[in-house]
């Protein structure tokens, strides 16, 4: 059976399980009806549409 010569440190450890880390950039698309950023397979907040079909009624602030 295969039995490391040396010791792994501290720092090759910490190296090898740091790429789990990292945070993923949010991904935004374009609302087709509006045309401002949304994120996806969800309700636009600025239109309330979603798959080309009203949702949510948004009324305008006043």
């Amino acid at each position: 059976m295969a039995v490391p010569k040396r010791k792994t440190s501290k720092q090759r450890k910490n190296k090898r399980r740091a790429s789990s880390y990292v945070l993923n950039k949010a991904t935004f698309v374009e609302c087709p009806n509006c045309h401002e950023m949304k994120l996806p397979h969800r309700i636009c907040p600025e239109c309330g549409y979603y798959d080309g079909k009203e949702v949510i009624k948004i009324e305008e602030a006043n």
